[in-house]
């Protein structure tokens, strides 16, 4: 669907919301593995959003015109050049994708799933994910970096360690200094001991396929928030590689996800910690604005140190710590053990997860937009006319905002976007711009994927037609410094910048989208914060610099 206004024509997904106050997110379908191997065009082979399977089938089957039935009256597309419009900053930015089936809220155990539940012949299995592979070889088949260029990004040469992913059809200076998963997979960043991924929407196949042939055995756990048939569809996917465990993220609160994008790379050298913001499937790797975060390698601590030594300026340590024990999963205390026995005190980036919940007192202010409100009152420095320097907010999925403005966003979110330090009291939230990055159907149209992009891009029709009033706020996709602005943005970026653009306040990378459900909702008179999905990101500020 189209919204046409003054402020020019926005991409609607058509995909439902179940819930539509708070559901932004990837919610995965439940199509049967038998079927898919029977019918290739009829899904992508991995649970994922109802938008993701529309784009893929319309993308696998392409509708065709006959010729004396195209008007002539109708020009062919012609593809624009691009110029540097509006804004001349680029952001890279969001990716939820949508939830079409309702979550139940029910409690369930947490516990490491066996991959034998599934009866399928693992032999047969392997056919069917050899021969989609082999299909899709040539358009996602991705090579690591040449040795020397990945050497040099690990050189110290970005202080920030902030990366774009690759991009495949876009000119190949814009590739320098990007990464792969490939990459971040690479013998050349450590000797691989065992990793950890946790993310929302995986094809375990593929994930395989991109570590090294040295490192493909190692032990690997998945932390997801699957249930019930795309549980069974992640197990079964997993049945060939004996050496893949899961621990299942417990959702108690209708609606909610696991968003969190991360991995926990143990080393013989030491530990690395990844933040970013792809899904571990082909397409979010191949030509979409996605941004990571690439810790140094943590190296062990001695023998007999306390397991809050090692901790940086920042309290990265004890932060990572706390948001993987919010899991209480008996799994991941493997990985808090071994955090605690490395040294991470050369993080400069703040950690900012959320994690489903109700949360009163001061547990209030330990995740979401409260958590980032008391992060930048105590490290972020004030700014001067700190009124005229906006928020900018730039994501791949939008969530229901309510009525008008004052109902969450241009009130509770927007106060915790514009503090800046505690010397000053706050400037009125209305006085401070606030600038939204959301790709228009041009856009999307003239991306390197074409239309299926906005397979990535899920904003429900009824939630867009209760909430026009947010129209005026958005600015089109744009990213010509870095190459990238045919590659639809799921990246999600958050920042407060001067009135030229020239310097920023703050900048946050992190998997949390547009909504309530992923950065948290005051309830009762605001001495109540409630978040129902698991999202992680990272803050940059200058005086950690």
């Amino acid at each position: 669907m189209l919204q046409e206004a003054a402020h020019g024509k926005w991409t609607v997904s058509s995909s439902d919301e179940s819930a539509e106050e708070n559901s932004d997110s990837e919610k995965p379908s439940t199509s049967s593995l038998l079927d898919a191997a029977r019918d290739r065009t009829s899904g992508p082979q991995y649970p994922c959003s109802e938008a993701r399977k529309a784009a893929y089938k319309r993308k696998a089957s392409p509708l065709k015109l006959n010729d004396k039935s195209f008007s002539a009256d109708i020009p062919p597309p012609v593809k624009q050049k691009t110029s540097q419009e509006g804004l001349g900053w680029c952001l890279s930015s969001s990716d939820e994708e949508p939830e079409g089936q309702e979550k139940h809220a029910h409690k369930e155990t947490l516990k490491e799933e066996k991959c034998d539940v599934v009866k399928e012949d693992p032999l047969s299995l392997c056919k069917d994910e050899k021969l989609s592979e082999n299909r899709k070889s040539d358009k996602y088949n991705e090579t690591p970096s040449e040795a020397q260029d990945t050497w040099d990004l690990l050189s110290g040469e970005n202080p920030f360690r902030f990366f774009l992913t690759k991009v495949r059809g876009i000119d190949h200076r814009y590739n320098s200094g990007a990464l792969h998963i490939k990459d971040i997979l690479s013998p050349l960043f450590g000797t691989l001991v065992s990793s950890a991924q946790f993310n929302y929407c995986i094809d375990v196949g593929w994930l395989v396929r991109q570590y090294p042939l040295e490192f493909r055995k190692k032990p690997l756990l998945i932390v997801h928030g699957e249930k019930r048939e795309s549980k069974a569809e992640l197990l079964a996917q997993a049945r060939p590689y004996e050496n893949i465990s899961f621990c299942q993220a417990k959702l108690d609160i209708a609606f909610g996800t696991h968003h969190t994008k991360m991995m926990l790379l143990l080393y013989e050298e030491g530990l690395r910690v990844v933040i970013h913001t792809s899904n571990l499937i082909a397409e979010d790797w191949h030509q979409k604005t996605q941004g990571i975060w690439l810790s140094p390698l943590y190296p062990r601590l001695p023998q007999g140190s306390a397991g809050s030594d090692g901790e940086s300026e920042t309290n990265f340590k004890s932060d990572l710590i706390n948001y993987l024990m919010a899991y209480n999963s008996p799994i991941l205390k493997e990985w808090i053990d071994l955090i605690q026995e490395h040294d991470l005190s050369e993080t400069s980036v703040y950690l900012l997860g959320s994690t489903p919940g109700r949360y009163q007192g001061t547990e209030r202010e330990k995740w979401g937009h409260l958590r980032l409100r008391k992060l930048l009152k105590e490290y972020a420095s004030s700014i001067p006319a700190r009124e005229s320097w906006p928020v900018v907010g730039q994501f791949s999925s939008i969530g229901s905002m309510g009525a008008d403005g004052s109902k969450w966003l241009c009130s509770e979110f927007q106060e915790s976007l514009v503090t800046a330090g505690s010397s000053v009291a706050t400037p009125l939230k209305c006085d401070v711009p606030m600038h939204l990055v959301y790709p228009t159907v041009n856009n999307v149209r003239q991306s390197l994927e074409g239309y299926p992009a906005g397979g990535s891009l899920p904003y429900s029709i009824q939630t867009a037609q209760k909430q026009l009033w947010l129209h005026s706020y958005f600015h089109k996709w744009s990213a010509e410094v870095s190459g990238r602005s045919h590659a639809m943005p799921h990246i999600k970026t958050y920042m407060r910048s001067s009135p030229d653009f020239q310097k920023i306040a703050w900048f946050l990378v992190t998997s949390a989208n547009l909504s309530k459900a992923a950065w948290g909702a005051l309830e009762k008179n605001g001495t109540q914060l409630m978040i129902r999905s698991y999202e992680l990101g990272v803050l940059f500020l200058p005086s950690a610099f």
